[in-house]
């Protein structure tokens, strides 16, 4: 009887890491759907509801796991919560501006903000961490700036959405990596959410005493629309939980290949189900950010491929 391949288990879990990346993304990708169901919820109020029960549902996460002692360790440390915030705070302007625009018809102008951001973490890694770039990163960089150009041209304006969803979660990863090894993503979340549940709070009070927006609708439309608001919680943390796990198992190039998922099912959102238009400026526009897209990803998997056999070598002169 044959033994099991070694290899097995390492195929395995990359086939996990997989699934959850992609189950991940996609919930992302559907996410502007959520948000159509909250109406006639303003963005202000769908926020202030993310983040209520995205901590509701972040201490029942930490009480099923029993890691409340991490949690607290965590909350213990004064430049772990000082990063922290700073995460919370270009999280909720991310947030908040996702929410706006996907609620009032521009969810074609927020994918493409989606599709930037990778590239903007590479601008962002050159500017703030010096880090250098191979040829085909440059020329990846620089096609998006000139598909920002088209785009600004087509929609008569600079495309503000995009940019500052782009720029908004690229800022917040590249926070994020700060702690990176040191804090978890659910007690990343739950700190975060704390910081923000103030901010929340007095939102829902100033919607319900001014009535602007709308006011709180949260118990005036009926069960269905509580039962949405509540799924908010568990919309915002189960992605980002999954999307954790998996960037334990998979490598870097096929993380950054799925996270493409995400803006190509908002973008299939937009033009149809919420039937936004797409003029030829635009198509054309995107085209430029696919194609800039294409190169960093090709790049990708040949420094991946080149790393490995690098690597080789050296292991097969190691004495067994």
């Amino acid at each position: 009887m044959s033994e099991p391949s070694p290899s097995r288990p390492a195929r395995s879990e990359a086939s996990v890491g997989v699934v959850q990346a992609t189950v991940a993304y996609g919930l992302w990708g559907l996410m502007p759907l959520l948000f159509a169901a909250m109406a006639p919820a303003g963005a202000f109020e769908i926020v202030a509801w993310r983040v209520v029960f995205g901590l509701v549902f972040c201490a029942v996460a930490i009480a099923v796991t029993r890691s409340w002692l991490r949690t607290r360790s965590l909350m213990a440390q004064r430049r772990v919560m000082l990063v922290m915030g700073l995460a919370a705070v270009l999280i909720l302007v991310n947030w908040t501006v996702y929410v706006a625009a996907t609620t009032t018809g521009h969810t074609v102008e927020a994918a493409l903000g989606y599709f930037i951001n990778p590239l903007v973490t590479i601008a962002l890694g050159v500017v703030v961490l010096r880090e250098r770039l191979r040829p085909a990163q440059w020329t990846a960089v620089g096609i998006s700036v000139v598909a920002v150009v088209v785009i600004a041209v087509g929609y008569g304006r600079m495309p503000w959405i995009s940019l500052a969803l782009a720029f908004s979660f690229g800022l917040y990863g590249l926070v994020k990596k700060r702690v990176g090894g040191t804090v978890d993503a659910l007690s990343g979340l739950t700190i975060e959410t704390v910081w923000l549940l103030p901010v929340a709070v007095v939102a829902l009070v100033v919607l319900a005493v001014t009535g602007s927006g709308g006011g709180v609708t949260f118990t005036s439309e009926g069960w269905v629309h509580v039962l949405v608001t509540v799924l908010t919680g568990p919309a915002t943390a189960v992605p980002l939980l999954l999307f954790a796990s998996s960037a334990r198992r998979v490598s870097l190039s096929t993380l950054g290949l799925t996270q493409y998922l995400a803006p190509i099912m908002q973008l299939l959102v937009g033009v149809v189900v919420q039937h936004e238009p797409m003029s030829g400026a635009r198509w054309f526009g995107f085209g430029i950010v696919w194609l800039s897209l294409v190169i960093l990803t090709a790049d990708s998997f040949m420094a991946a491929r080149s790393s490995r056999r690098r690597a080789f070598p050296s292991a097969a002169a190691e004495p067994v």
